[in-house]
């Protein structure tokens, strides 16, 4: 089963990077990222022997649709009526003739490999599922509805400052944004830890501590909160705000910051 999930998601990254060389936009995989962890938990469910039952693995197959579906129609909608996103058209104009390639191992075929690692969890619940529910797939699913609430209000919240024309060259530091500056990655992080809780339930379901520790690091030390950061130093009101304001965990802001 894991070698199936494996050339499911090679399948998957290898449609995305055609499709993305048809629009002429890399940001396909921004999309894609979450529909893709979707797709490949219910393609693991159905080829599972025991089929689609009122079970664990139906409990988070569910989970990881809601998150999977919430999280690319979000950058869908956020996309659609923009260019290609900054990152990728800066490669593309860097990497020159080697644009293809490189498009196709760094960004489809990486995200494919971690992929597979953050829906470890995911997959040993398929795998080994069956079972009475217990204490850890209630505290699981405790922890996973803690970070939705702060991944999806985070978002909602960024859409709806964004749109405001008045709010240009300011800073969100209001709502979930002024006890963390980045709630929806912590939100994200808790919900992967909270599938990891749950797959604690069946037979080597530790090993499945790769998956949220997988997207723990990249949030915090790669690609999510280490490169938002960067730009954000552009804004003069950053400096205040990082100052104040906790960087990943919510907590109150320091008193400089309550008027």
């Amino acid at each position: 089963m894991m070698i199936f999930a494996l050339y499911f998601i090679w399948a998957y990254f290898t449609a995305c990077f055609i499709l993305s060389l048809i629009l002429r936009r890399n940001d396909v995989a921004d999309v894609a990222w979450g529909a893709g962890f979707v797709l490949v938990s219910i393609a693991v469910l159905l080829r599972s022997d025991m089929g689609i039952q009122v079970d664990r693995s139906l409990l988070v197959a569910a989970l990881v649709c809601i998150w999977g579906v919430r999280l690319s129609s979000h950058i869908f909608a956020r996309n659609i009526r923009k260019p290609e996103d900054a990152r990728y058209a800066k490669w593309r104009s860097e990497w020159g003739s080697f644009f293809i390639l490189r498009s196709y191992l760094q960004v489809f075929l990486l995200q494919g490999v971690l992929m597979y690692l953050i829906v470890t969890p995911v997959l040993l619940v398929h795998i080994y599922r069956g079972g009475a529910f217990g204490i850890l797939d209630l505290l699981g699913l405790c922890v996973w509805i803690f970070g939705f609430y702060f991944e999806s209000r985070g978002d909602r919240e960024l859409r709806t400052f964004l749109r405001d024309p008045q709010n240009k060259g300011k800073i969100l530091d209001t709502g979930l944004w002024r006890f963390t500056r980045h709630p929806n990655y912590f939100g994200e992080v808790m919900q992967w830890w909270g599938l990891g809780i749950i797959a604690l339930s069946v037979p080597y379901g530790y090993v499945g501590i790769i998956g949220p520790l997988t997207i723990s690091i990249l949030i915090l030390k790669v690609s999510g909160i280490p490169m938002l950061e960067k730009s954000m130093e552009k804004n003069p009101l950053f400096d205040t705000y990082r100052k104040t304001t906790s960087a990943f965990f919510p907590f109150p802001p320091k008193k400089s910051d309550i008027s």
